[in-house]
Parts: C-alpha cells; structure tokens; sequence
C-alpha cells in the first residue's frame, strides 16, 4: 500500500458534505454564501479561551490567510492551501501517482488534501503557541499551564477543522470557493480598518494633521492617505489585466455559420499561483522562525548570541547565514529574511517610505531595498512555478481544453477536425499566458505590496480577481436561469 493510499484510508473517517442533489438557484447559492461569512466572522472576532497575549509581526500572514491571531482562526486558510501545495509538489515531482483528469483520482486527491489539512492544522497550532506568537493566560483557576496551553491549542486546530468544512460547504453549496470568499472578506475588512486608521487616528491621521492647521497641513494630510491612493491605483490595475484577453475564433460543427470566439484570459491561471507562493513564503516565515528562535533569543534571558561586534562565521558558525530571529520572533537578518514579505501595516507613510530607502539588516547590513527587490522577483517566479503546476492538475493545459473542446463539437475555422491540431494551436497561446500571467500577478502583488497598499498588495489582486469571478458566475447562473436550453447545449444540468 502506498503512502497516498494509507493517508487517504483516514478520509472514510472525516464527515463528508453531500452535494446538493439538484442545481441550486442564484438566491440560494447566495443564501448559503452569506450564512458562511457570518460564521467565518463570528469565529473570527472570537477569541479562544486562554490566550492572554498576541505578538505582533504577522501582520501579512494574517491578511493573506483571512486569519486574526489569538481569535479561532489563528491558522486560517494557512493549512488548506499548504496542504494543496505539498500535493501539487508531490504530484508534480511523481511521488504521487494521480490522473487529475480521472475522477476518481481527482476526489481521491481532494479527501487526501481533506486529511493533509487538518493534520496541518494542529501542526501550525502548535507552531504559533510555540514560538509566542500566542501566549496563553499564567493561571486559570481548575486549569494547569499545561491543560491551559493544550486547550488553545486544541481551539485553534478545531477552528481550522471548521474552516476545511466551511470550504467545502462554499464550494458545493455557495459561489466561488470557500478560500476565495475567506480571503476577500479578511482583505475587505483590513482596508475598510485600515481607512478608518488612516483617516480617524488621534495622532497620525487625516483630520488630527488638518486640525494642527498650517501652511504645511494640507500637503501632509493628503500624504497622509497616500496608501488609500495607491490602493485605488492597485485595484484599476487589476480590473485592468483581468480583462485583457486573447480571443481565438471558434465553430460549432453543427451550427454553421456561428463563429464565436474563445477568449483566453491574460491572467490564464487568475490569482491560484499567487496564493500558493504567498503562503509558501509565509509559511517559510513562520516555521523557520519557530526552529531559529531557539538559538538566537530567550524570551526571558539575553541574546544567546551577541553580534554587537559584527558576524564572525569561525565564532558563530553558518546557522546565522540562513535566518536571525529577533525579540519578537521575526525574522530580520539572513537569507531565509530576504525571503520575508515588505509590507508598510503598522507604520506610518513616512516611517514606511523611510523604512524602505534608509533602514538596513542589524547583522550584515542588507539594505532593505535590496530585499524589496528579491523579494519581487521570488514572489513572481514561485507563482510561476505554481501557475504551471495548476494548470496541469486543474486541467487547464492545451491536451485537456482542447479535448473539452472536441467533445462539445468546437473547433478552429480552416483547420482539420483533429484534436491535436486544437492541442497545437492552444499549446502556442496557453503556455505564453500561464508564463507571463502568472509572472505579472506576483509581480504586480510584489509591487504593490511596496507601497503601503491597504490590505497589502497581494490581497488587493486576491480580492479583485476574486470579485471579478464571483460577478462573472453570478450572470452565467443569471444567463442559465433564464435561458435553460443554453446549459444544456453546454453540458450542463
């Protein structure tokens, strides 16, 4: 039995969500939709039982992940989308032996995911009380530090358990998926606080800098919203690439003389590949600075380490190279640090900017424009990687789209009725548009997260193309609803 087998024999244990057993109308879908965020933002305005205090630093985890460290869901959709990226690479390195395009194969990868996830769920529970992310309450009465500690643990992972299921229960009975509609919520919510901030804070913001008054109050206050602008310019930008598109002419071959046309969007892949090398990179954020902490800072003690003097690899070794972890158990010097999102939330406009041209790595001086820069281009190459992945498992390739296409009776005008000539014709333009798609979505989320965007950068193009394809679904449902004929010359129910 092979390891795919043994970790998919734990799914017949798992409760399961039964489609529903006939399409479901818009309003319901809605309905469903709606009942979902009101329990996804229940938990996450819910602080679990126990936790005393919250380290900050995670700011960008937190808003990528639709998650609120210290609440219920600590994790998010964290394990979820972990557990699909491991399968996407153990499928992809041939490690597992799955047809994405059989579906048995393909629901037998979903129940494995389903187990994956939970198990990461209660790994990543552990990491965040671990590492103090979470610290829990000193002494309960009835309660011992150490049954104090499993209990958040144990609220967290449950939290995450929940999640996997309302994931599900989105994707069979509500519009989009379930991590999508995650994602745009806690994007939403972060710039709707984030403008409030930025307008309303007693100190720093727009109408406290207006009252000063000044010849200079006006200049500063609207530099002052600077991120609300380039937050508005990151959203134009957005709705912009999502409707480039290369249209290809089509026929049906037994409705002549229709030549509609296929259109193949810019962003082939949408915003898959940048979610998975988001929480990759955060991911990497988050483990290694659980396993550095240990050798570099003791809450309670001194460094155990003093660079005061400069690094010395024959004093220090090569441990240091690869990531230093400071006082709040962030990463902040080293390789694995150049590999850390650039983000302006929790700082002023000035402070962000300053930040970003002066400030520099406390042990090897790494200027952080020079991290702003490897972090742009990794976060682009790393959706690239995953944009190819995807488009094989998602059947998204030219082989696939171009059998779909056969079947349904389609083909290009002036060409042979042969699939391959289908295949080949896609393969030039499909390939092209997974590549650079894929490049410009992590370059753009890359970019904008330099600006101090509200939201960060990467969950405004989330949250967008999001949008964009919940409004699309909606008037193809709206289209079917009121044109049935047209869902079933199309396959449909």
């Amino acid at each position: 039995m092979s390891l795919i087998d043994v970790v998919h024999s734990f799914s017949k244990y798992l409760p399961k969500i039964k489609p529903p057993e006939k399409p479901l109308g818009i309003k319901e879908k809605l309905l469903w939709t709606g009942l979902v965020l009101v329990l996804y933002f229940m938990m996450y305005q819910t602080t679990a039982f126990g936790v005393q205090q919250v380290s900050g630093g995670l700011d960008f985890l937190q808003t990528i992940t639709a998650s609120r460290i210290g609440s219920l869901l600590t994790t998010g959709i964290g394990p979820i989308v972990l557990s699909s990226i491991f399968l996407q690479l153990f499928s992809g390195a041939g490690i597992i032996d799955l047809n994405m395009r059989d579906k048995k194969d393909k629901a037998k990868f979903l129940e494995v995911q389903k187990v994956l996830a939970i198990t990461l769920a209660l790994v990543e529970a552990i990491v965040f009380v671990a590492v103090t992310q979470i610290v829990p309450v000193a002494s309960i009465p009835g309660f011992s530090p150490v049954l104090l500690t499993l209990l958040v643990i144990f609220q967290i992972t449950m939290g995450s358990v929940v999640m996997v299921f309302l994931d599900e229960l989105v994707t069979k009975y509500g519009i989009g998926s379930g991590i999508s509609l995650f994602i745009a919520a806690g994007v939403s919510l972060s710039i709707f606080m984030g403008v409030v901030n930025l307008v309303f804070n007693s100190s720093t913001g727009f109408l406290a800098i207006m009252a000063e008054g000044g010849a200079e109050a006006i200049p500063n206050a609207l530099f002052t919203l600077l991120p609300f602008g380039f937050t508005i310019l990151v959203f134009m930008a957005v709705v912009y690439a999502e409707a480039v598109k290369v249209e290809i002419p089509i026929a049906f071959q037994r409705v002549r003389g229709m030549v509609p046309k296929l259109p193949l969007k810019f962003f082939y892949v949408s915003n898959i590949p940048v979610i998975f090398a988001s929480a990759l990179i955060i991911n990497i954020q988050l483990f290694s600075g659980g396993m550095l902490s240990g050798f570099y800072f003791d809450e309670q003690k001194a460094p155990l380490m003093d660079f005061s003097a400069g690094y010395d690899i024959g004093k220090h070794g090569i441990i240091p190279l690869i990531g230093y972890v400071d006082s709040t158990g962030r990463l902040s010097d080293g390789l694995l640090y150049l590999f850390t999102p650039v983000y302006g939330m929790g700082r002023t406009t000035t402070e962000h900017w300053n930040f970003l041209s002066n400030a520099s790595t406390p042990i090897f001086g790494i200027p952080e424009w020079t991290h702003s820069v490897v972090y742009v281009i990794l976060l682009s190459l790393v959706s690239v990687l995953f944009g190819m992945f995807w488009v094989e498992t998602a059947n998204m390739d030219a082989k696939s789209v171009a059998g779909q296409l056969s079947e349904s009776g389609i083909q290009i005008p002036g060409f042979r009725r042969d699939p391959r000539m289908l295949e080949s014709i896609l393969h030039k333009h499909i390939l092209p548009l997974t590549f650079m798609g894929s490049f410009s979505v992590g370059l753009l989320a890359g970019i904008a997260d330099l600006t101090g965007a509200l939201g960060t950068g990467t969950g405004i193009l989330l949250t967008v193309g999001i949008l964009y394809r919940m409004y699309e679904q909606l008037e193809q449902m709206r289209t079917f609803e009121m044109y049935p004929s047209i869902s079933g010359f199309l396959g449909g129910e």
